[in-house]
């Protein structure tokens, strides 16, 4: 039975509401791949159902190099429980992604020693690093030698969580745009096999993404935090007990400032709005959904909280990025959706 270019799964043309489906017998694509390439229209919602486990059972089972995409602005989301573990025989090379959206101050090689202190922290291990983004093409053609000189033949199998721009780099690496793309979690739902020039890669279904923004939220509302282009880093001075509100989905409350600062790498189409924590609760109560928005599917929220024990850290929330405090500052308070996850770490910039 053939597979739906676009997203590997089967084709059929039985239900409507069931992935592959498409009205056109010797279609190459099914209707969902066509309306989201076309259209932006999601139609059918991926984000949960994909079994991670199915996933990396399926690529450890492989004789193959692995290509690991990573989100360089969605660092911390895109780490993958037990990946040493599972993947201990294989050879691993990682792709940064969407370095293009980060600011230009960061250099490659600060990127790539961020990178390798969080992955030592972690305790994963790769055999090499590429940084990259969309249009770099030096940056492509690397992973390619790499992948080549690595996998002797063998094909390789590019896995990472969803929404970590896999499909998007293997049409950069092909140059073109056979694999369905979008800013929606689990666009690719089954294995899908590319050949670019003489090697095989594999393209598999995004690992969910359990403790992020990304899940909590309608998926109309990505627009607004998924950013799309280069961050610009917005810089606040502090004094005082400080809030800071992100929207509607997330709330910093910083104690203590006396010479600090806090600057946000975030979308610039999420509005953050500033006030004194004094007022933080009535504030959030008053305009919740209203000028605090978008919000998340549930209004329920846990709080995560941390005494600032370095001069600068980053306090990170996955799928929607990240404050850098500095400065002396006692104490941090996050609320975020229950469910997602939030990293206090050394800053990466």
């Amino acid at each position: 039975m053939a597979r739906c270019k676009g997203c590997g799964a089967l084709l059929q043309s039985t239900d409507k509401n069931a992935a592959g489906y498409t009205p056109k017998e010797g279609s190459e694509y099914c209707q969902r791949c066509f309306r989201l390439s076309h259209y932006g229209d999601l139609m059918i919602s991926m984000k949960t159902g994909i079994d991670p486990h199915m996933v990396l059972n399926r690529v450890e089972a492989m004789d193959a190099v692995i290509l690991w995409v990573v989100d360089l602005f969605d660092f911390e989301a895109g780490m993958i429980d037990g990946i040493s573990r599972r993947l201990a025989n294989k050879p691993i090379i990682m792709a940064a992604t969407k370095r293009d959206l980060l600011p230009e101050t960061l250099s490659g090689d600060k990127a790539a020693r961020f990178v390798f202190t969080r992955l030592k922290d972690l305790g994963i291990h790769i055999d090499t690093l590429i940084l990259t983004s969309r249009k770099d093409r030096e940056a492509n053609a690397e992973i390619q030698r790499a992948v080549k000189e690595t996998a002797q033949g063998k094909p390789c199998a590019v896995i990472g969580k969803a929404n970590s721009g896999k499909s998007t780099l293997l049409n950069c690496l092909a140059e073109n745009d056979q694999l369905t793309i979008s800013r929606y979690p689990g666009t690719t739902l089954d294995f899908n096999e590319v050949k670019i020039g003489d090697q095989v890669y594999i393209d598999t279904p995004g690992i969910e993404i359990e403790h992020s923004m990304l899940m909590e939220t309608d998926e109309k509302d990505l627009s607004v935090f998924v950013p799309q282009r280069r961050i610009k880093p917005a810089v606040y001075q502090l004094k005082g007990n400080q809030t800071f509100s992100l929207g509607g989905l997330a709330r910093i409350d910083l104690f203590g400032c006396e010479k600090a600062s806090c600057v946000f790498y975030l979308a610039d189409s999420l509005n953050v709005h500033r006030s004194k924590t004094e007022n933080a609760d009535e504030l959030w109560q008053k305009h919740y959904d209203e000028m605090l928005k978008p919000v998340p599917l549930k209004n329920e929220f846990s709080v995560s909280q941390k005494h600032k024990d370095s001069e600068k850290m980053d306090i990170v929330i996955d799928g929607l990025g990240w404050a850098c405090v500095s400065g002396k500052i006692t104490s941090v308070k996050v609320h975020v959706p229950k469910g997602v996850n939030v990293t206090y770490r050394k800053a990466m910039l």
